[in-house]
């Protein structure tokens, strides 16, 4: 029988105390699990203790090596996470327990699936698991969440005891389309028409759009953009997750690559969305505009998006959160994981019979979308 192997978990709480190259060699090339990632949105004031969410990275060592690690958080709310448990809060408080603080382990801010146990192989991957629960249990908190979760963690994850949960996005597929005339051709008459529609009200408003990215990107266009962001955010009586700061630091030193949809109406700037691009996909992530115009929203957070995915010949756009209206422009409803344990027993049987209620019903929600696909039926 071969010797288990003993692993050493500890937890920093500033990635100043890691090797970047250590980090990068376990989180590959998903940008929203980077280094510089993660570390910016810590120095740039955005996910820190001061505002919910403490860093508490976890490590995992076998020996000398570092062979495991996932971006914990020590978090005292639920918001900015895009998978929703207050209500679960709110259970736990009426029976007069803590729900917070928690432990959240996630790309902050960001509802893209991804790596969330960056481990050498297997067997640590399993260790970072585990340790999670011990994690959770030291810090006294009620319950550890693994969000927008990948396949390979949540065998480990399930394995370690953690509960599934499914939930839904929207994302548009690049099926070889050589021109956006090509996809509109795979759509039925009357969601062609409305398409077109919007196209038509929009350019009748004298906009005109741009693709800005790399050195075309100017700290003028993201200082739009941002006045549009928090905007957007105090519209709905809210305040904005992500600085300036963030924004202007992830483009200049190149942590994320920006693809920024600018709608103008001559030289004056009007509406614009803010995408990531990272390998065969395109991420939409925010959007804004300085008045309505019919048809404006759509034509610059998703159409225009896909006319950059056809001719980037990129495979993938994911619209972002939630929305079944993003159908009408094509994109279809994808499952999405995450992953929860409970200390708590009683709560934990609670909680894992409402998630199979729960799945039950994402399970005929899905099914039920598919029967409205936007696209022509093949006969």
């Amino acid at each position: 029988m071969a010797e288990k192997r003993r692993y050493i978990a500890t937890v920093v709480d500033t990635l100043d105390e890691v090797d970047e190259n250590d980090w990068q060699r376990l989180a590959g090339t998903n940008p929203f699990v980077s280094y510089q990632f993660l570390k910016l949105l810590q120095t740039a004031g955005c996910a820190t203790g001061a505002t919910g969410w403490h860093p508490s990275f976890l490590l995992l060592h076998e020996g000398e090596e570092l062979v495991g690690v996932a971006p914990a958080y020590l978090k005292t709310h639920s918001r900015g996470e895009f998978v929703f448990d207050q209500a679960w809060a709110q259970a736990f408080e009426q029976h007069g327990l803590r729900y917070y603080p928690k432990i959240l382990v996630a790309a902050p801010f960001t509802p893209v699936q991804g790596p969330r146990l960056l481990a050498k192989d297997e067997d640590a991957r399993r260790a970072l698991a585990e340790a999670l629960a011990a994690l959770c249990n030291a810090a006294q908190g009620s319950s550890v969440h693994v969000l927008f979760t990948e396949p390979q963690d949540q065998a480990a994850l399930v394995e370690a005891g953690f509960m599934l949960r499914e939930g839904v996005q929207f994302h548009w597929e690049n099926d070889a389309y050589g021109t956006t005339e090509d996809f509109l051709a795979k759509l039925s008459h009357d969601k062609r028409k409305k398409i077109r529609q919007d196209s038509k009200y929009v350019a009748a408003a004298g906009l005109t759009y741009r693709c800005l990215e790399g050195d075309e990107l100017q700290r003028e266009h993201l200082e739009f953009f941002y006045a549009c962001y928090v905007n957007t955010y105090q519209e709905h009586w809210s305040r904005p997750y992500l600085s300036f700061e963030f924004f202007l630091r992830a483009h200049e030193e190149r942590i994320l690559h920006f693809v920024l949809i600018l709608a103008e109406r001559g030289s004056q700037p009007m509406a614009v969305a803010l995408n990531v691009r990272a390998g065969d996909s395109l991420y939409g992530r925010h959007w804004g505009a300085l008045e309505f115009v019919k048809g404006i929203h759509f034509e610059t957070c998703y159409m225009q998006s896909i006319a950059y995915c056809i001719r980037e010949g990129l495979k993938y756009f994911e619209g972002g959160a939630q929305g079944e209206h993003k159908m009408s422009r094509g994109l279809m409803p994808v499952k999405t994981y995450s992953a929860h344990w409970v200390a708590d027993r009683q709560f934990a049987v609670a909680i894992e019979d409402f998630l199979h209620r729960e799945t039950q019903a994402v399970d005929g929600y899905v099914d039920q979308l598919a029967k409205a696909s936007p696209f022509k039926r093949v006969e």
